[in-house]
């Protein structure tokens, strides 16, 4: 939670009038390295949401989001919480190749993603970069995977495409 691109991000959403819950992976709180399977994540992440939607968030709209392995689970997730947006940190599109086994693309996570989506992707990310879709805007900087490098650029991307749209 900690992130340099998650503050810088948190930030520019505050800096548009936005709460901001940030909420750490599971496996992390529990000092794992590596993460649950995915439905495990995401079951942990809904629960989350719901318990905040009962407290803090109530009736607000709901933008969800994460970066990286956090990205994934908001897409996946998002349809079922109901969110107005989805916002991805270094959506991680392609894992690194391994001897033997084909690309895996993780494009459709992103895909089934219906509502308005920004994807704010280091251009030397080794993950790849995703294509723009239907309601997908994709913003590159000068960084990698980490988005460290240009953490300006990543706030006023963010602050820009929160301030397009109307969340009352």
């Amino acid at each position: 939670m900690e992130a340099p691109d998650l503050l810088a991000t948190t930030e520019a959403a505050r800096a548009e009038g936005l709460n901001v819950v940030l909420v750490e992976q599971p496996y992390r709180v529990a000092g794992r390295r590596s993460p649950a399977p995915a439905a495990q994540l995401d079951v942990a992440w809904t629960a989350v949401v719901e318990a905040l939607r009962g407290e803090v968030l109530s009736e607000l709209p709901l933008v969800v989001g994460g970066r990286s392995l956090g990205a994934r689970v908001a897409c996946r997730t998002a349809e079922a919480l109901d969110a107005v947006a989805v916002l991805c940190l270094a959506f991680p599109l392609e894992p690194p190749p391994r001897a033997g086994k084909p690309r895996q693309s993780r494009l459709a996570e992103l895909d089934s993603v219906t509502v308005p989506t920004l994807v704010v992707q280091g251009e030397r990310d080794p993950f790849g970069i995703p294509p723009p879709g239907p309601a997908r805007q994709v913003v590159t900087v000068p960084a990698d995977h980490g988005l460290k490098a240009d953490l300006d650029g990543v706030a006023a991307a963010v602050g820009s495409w929160l301030s397009g749209f109307s969340l009352t």
